[in-house]
């Protein structure tokens, strides 16, 4: 069968990030079945319907999957909705084949029945999308809706959506990035892939949505192939690897034998990756650097000790400034992505975590605010309790937690005030200015992420 695989992401800002996750698909599929990679953030605005009409047309699939990662931007501030986007996709697709649309992607999976019905499209994978081969072989076999509900994590439209998802033991290997055709936009565009090195999420943060779509338990990959992989992509034009797991040092030694085996293995370009601000072992960041580890982007939140204890954070104030420390002194790039406006949050807390950032030394800062509910979340069971949203709320709508006596502008303009004009000090829409300069940079021939250059 041939299957159109279609990402769906249009966001390219600050810089646009690889469909990682159809790699995963297209490699978990049997050979059988015929892949080919549509990618929506490379094309033109206002060029989306006509490709996907041409793509669907030549290639004529026995399927399409729509891989949806956002639903939105989840940007209080200047919210935008992608759903008039996946709607108009679909119609597109209708128009020239009646082939069975699929759904999938982390923005699927958060919402899956809802979807389903917002955008009519016919079944749906929760959860990982390397299932997807197991679908396509019922249909393939003549299996219809009643058939395809009996595998436990297909969503059909009509019908009641998975329960609770049971997560495979341990992920297939990805495709390689070549057989996208898009490959070449992203290397222009700072040169930057990114590499999984393990799925599930072990934190407890309040809003987060990453255990609800990876599980709780940490499933590691193979550190060998880890560098297999990460040289594969150097070798197939990658100038900087992004660690996409929702936390690198989640698990210590599995991610010093990761980078250990990216230097074993000859990989010679710098990488970064998200971190969870704790206290580290003595040594760490020192072993990281000698790996080629160059930037640490640090999910911190907020620098109030109340304030951590009420978004479910696994550190404490001294252990952000430990791991801040640790990381410069190993010449690390760092950055902090604070978000504020969560359950307990005052005119108080929010100036204890402003004057704590003031000491984060050589850090650049980036302030968000308002944090979106999702289903399943320990963020959604305290709305819930203080009657912010009802229980059985469809939320694509957005809906954004809103602490006691506290406005969204009030919150940021006391974020600005402090600010005051530092560029290492992004809030809210100043990240906008901040975008523009890192696309000029890149299309200059500068790589990575490019934050460090606001630093002081």
């Amino acid at each position: 069968m041939n299957i159109l695989l279609v990402s769906m992401n249009r966001l390219d800002v600050p810089f646009p990030v690889y469909p990682l996750g159809l790699d995963y698909v297209a490699g978990a599929l049997p050979e059988r079945h015929r892949a080919r990679i549509l990618d929506l953030c490379t094309c033109p605005v206002g060029a989306e319907e006509p490709l996907l009409v041409e793509a669907t047309r030549d290639f004529t699939p026995g399927a399409v999957g729509l891989s949806i990662r956002n639903i939105d931007n989840t940007d209080v501030a200047e919210l935008k909705s992608f759903l008039g986007d996946m709607r108009a996709a679909v119609d597109a697709i209708r128009r020239v084949t009646s082939a069975p649309i699929i759904l999938g992607g982390a923005g699927y999976t958060l919402f899956p029945g809802e979807l389903l019905r917002e955008l009519r499209a016919d079944y749906g994978v929760v959860g990982e999308g390397e299932r997807l081969g197991q679908l396509l072989d019922c249909l393939e076999n003549g299996g219809g809706p009643d058939e395809a509900a009996r595998l436990p994590f297909v969503a059909v439209r009509g019908m009641s959506a998975p329960g609770p998802i049971a997560w495979e033991g341990k992920a297939t290997l990805r495709s390689p990035p070549s057989l996208n055709p898009s490959l070449g936009h992203y290397l222009a565009r700072g040169g930057m892939l990114n590499l999984q090195t393990k799925r599930g999420c072990p934190f407890r943060c309040a809003y987060c949505t990453y255990p609800a779509l990876e599980g709780r338990s940490m499933r590691l990959f193979d550190p060998k192939s880890l560098g297999r992989e990460a040289r594969a992509l150097e070798e197939a034009g990658a100038r900087y690897i992004f660690i996409t797991d929702s936390a690198f040092n989640a698990h210590i030694e599995h991610s010093l034998e990761v980078a250990r085996q990216f230097k074993a293995h000859g990989l010679t370009i710098p990488w970064g990756g998200y971190f969870a601000p704790r206290r580290p072992p003595d040594g760490y960041y020192d072993e990281l650097k000698a790996c080629g580890l160059t930037h640490a982007e640090f999910g911190t939140d907020v620098l109030s000790e109340s304030m951590l204890v009420n978004v479910g954070k696994a550190f404490g104030v001294s252990d952000v400034f430990a791991a801040q420390k640790a990381a410069r002194t190993a010449g690390i790039h760092t950055a902090h992505f604070m978000l504020l406006g969560g359950p307990g949050e005052t005119i108080a807390t929010i100036d204890e975590t402003l004057d704590n950032c003031e000491s984060l030394e050589g850090a650049v800062l980036f302030f968000f605010c308002g944090m979106r509910v999702y289903p399943g979340t320990p963020l959604f069971e305290v709305a819930v309790a203080e009657g912010q949203i009802s229980a059985g709320q469809n939320l694509l709508e957005p809906v954004f937690y809103k602490p006691r006596g506290l406005s969204d502008e009030a919150i940021l303009s006391r974020a600005r005030a402090r600010a005051g004009g530092r560029t290492h000090w992004v809030v809210g829409s100043g990240g906008d200015k901040v975008a523009r300069l890192v696309a000029r940079m890149h299309l200059r021939g500068h790589v990575g992420p490019l934050w460090e250059k606001l630093a002081p």
